[in-house]
Order: structure tokens, then sequence, then C-alpha cells
């Protein structure tokens, strides 16, 4: 029997006192970087997950909220069977302990890729832009995010600064090709940790509530360029292309693959920069240091982007020099 501790114990409360729920099992299911954890309950008739959200810490208002959108548009997420917003208590549908990143091999990835793209095409052409009031991914947090990059990770962790004028020029690159894109809705962390392998046909669809309107590569990076699983730069040009077309037959992106794979590329610098400012933090000020062997392949993605790409060459020649043989050190 695991040992309680007090949210948890008023959890079980709520579950069985408030909701008449009688409980079998009560058993951590998942946590994740932010301060939510979940757990696995079971009962008579099946099970459930429930979500344990601190409200002095996290706000469950927008997962609510996203998750009626999001079901609204035909996207398979959980559906929220209870609520308790002062305690920060979510009952929610079980998508089971199976992600894509579990199952994801060179024999079933084709396949699972394509299960994932439908899910993901549901959530860019059924949810309006205007009607959803979701937040907008402007100039202003796509920047934002980037200083994760140079804050956490170049000069918290390494100890370097980048020069003004590269940061001014390379935010200002990514986020002009960002902001010229088709804006669509966007989960934010559409990746192989947060797609659920129900059955081996059906995918869910969880961790959407920092969803805002952006560009329409975004969640592409996030699944071709996991920071958790790499293929061969081959398999992701084939997957794109396939994605691509879908979306010009569906008149969503009226431009040629070449300029749209340059979205692609440029959009993913901005995620996977993001992603380990993020990695330090989570090393530095949480003390969850298991991300950091995440860097090394989010690293690769950055540095095969800059490879390709003229207008990238002072940040990639400052990268280079200053701060990989510094990093590449401390592994």
């Amino acid at each position: 029997m695991m040992t309680l501790d007090k949210r948890a114990t008023a959890l079980l409360c709520w579950l069985k006192n408030d909701l008449s729920l009688t409980v079998n099992t009560f058993e951590p299911a998942s946590s994740d970087a932010s301060f939510r954890r979940y757990f696995r309950v079971t009962h008579p008739q099946g099970t459930y997950v429930v979500m344990d959200a601190p409200p002095d810490k996290e706000n469950t208002e927008p997962f609510i909220r996203i998750a009626r959108l999001l079901k609204d548009a035909n996207v398979n997420v959980p559906h929220i069977h209870h609520s308790n917003l002062p305690q920060g208590f979510l009952l929610l549908d079980d998508f089971g302990a199976v992600c894509l990143l579990d199952q994801l091999n060179a024999s079933n990835a084709q396949k699972l890729y394509l299960n994932a793209f439908d899910e993901l095409f549901k959530l860019q052409t059924n949810l309006s832009p205007k009607a959803s009031k979701l937040p907008v991914y402007d100039a202003s947090l796509l920047t934002q995010e980037l200083s994760l990059f140079y804050n956490w990770f170049s000069q918290q962790l390494i100890g370097e600064t980048i020069p003004e004028t590269i940061k001014q020029n390379l935010n200002s690159l990514l986020s002009e090709s960002a902001l010229a894109q088709p804006q669509v809705c966007v989960h934010r962390d559409y990746h192989s940790r947060n797609l659920m392998l129900i059955d081996t046909d059906t995918i869910g669809v969880i961790d959407f509530q920092d969803a805002v309107i952006g560009a329409i590569t975004y969640d592409l990076v996030s699944l071709l360029r996991d920071c958790y699983i790499t293929w061969s730069e081959g398999s992701v040009e084939s997957w794109l292309n396939r994605y691509y077309q879908r979306l010009l037959a569906h008149n969503m992106v009226d431009v040629s693959f070449k300029d749209f794979k340059r979205w692609f590329d440029l959009m993913g610098l901005q995620r996977h920069m993001k992603a380990i400012g993020i990695f330090a933090r989570l090393h530095l000020r949480d003390q969850k240091s298991g991300y950091l062997a995440d860097i090394p392949r989010t690293m690769a993605y950055i540095e095969t982007v800059c490879q390709q790409y003229s207008e990238l060459e002072g940040f990639y020649h400052w990268l280079s020099n200053q701060i990989l043989p510094i990093y590449r050190q401390k592994l």
C-alpha cells in the first residue's frame, strides 16, 4: 500500500466521500515537468485517472476549457467526469499507460505516425482559431520562449552570454517565419509521450492545456523531430511531405514543399531551443535532472538545421565555438 501525502489523502477523500466512488486501488500513474501528477483509480466498473494540480501552482481551468474545445473538434482527448477546482482535482478517462514512445519502432512507425496525423489534422481543421479564443503565439511569446535557451542553458548552465546582435537577428528570423505561416490550433507538446496508444488503431491526446493559435508546422516538429526519439532525415522528410500533401489538398497551405520545409526547420529551431532551456531549468531550479539526457538529441536537431541555412551562420558559429565545447565537457 502506497504512503499517502496530504494532497493524495484529500484526493482519495474526494473520490470516496464526495463522488461516492468505490475505490479498489489507488496508485501513481505519472507525473510531468510541471507540478501536476496523476493517479490511476480502479473501481468495480473499470478505471479512471485523477489529476492532482495544486491550485497555488497550477490552474486547471485552461485544461477543462481546452478539453471541451478539442472534444467538440472530435479530437480524442479524455472526458472530464468530475472536477473540484478549489482543490485542483479532476476525474478523467483512463487512456492507459502505453504512450507512442513505448511502442514506436521501425516496423510500426509509419502506421502510428499516420494515426497521429489523423488526430493532428482534426486539431488543425475542426477548430476555428478566432472562435476558440485561445491565446495567440505572437512574436512576444516566441521570443520569450527563446530566452529560456539564452538564460537557463547558455548563461546559467554553460556560463556564456549570446552576443546581442546574433540574438536579435535570430529572434527576428524565427519569429517572422512562424508568423508568416497559416495560423491554426497548436497543441504545443504534440510528441510521443503525450500520445497514448489506447489500442492498435486508436490514439488519445493528453497534456493539451497550453494550446494556442500558432504556426501550422509547430506540432509537426514536435511529432517528427521529437526530443525523445530520433528518426532518419529521410524518414522525417517523407512523413513531412505526406502531411504537406494532405494540407495542400485541403487548401491549408499554398507554398512549395521547399518553403514548407523551411518553415518546419525554423519552427523546429525555435522549439528545440526552448526545450533545451526548459530541460536546463528543470535541472537547475526544480532538481529534475533526468531531462538533461534529452539535450544531446535536441541539440543535434539544432546543429542539423543550422548547417542548412546561411541565415543561421552567425548563430551556429557562436554555438559551435562558445557553447558546445563547454557543454560537451560537462557531459
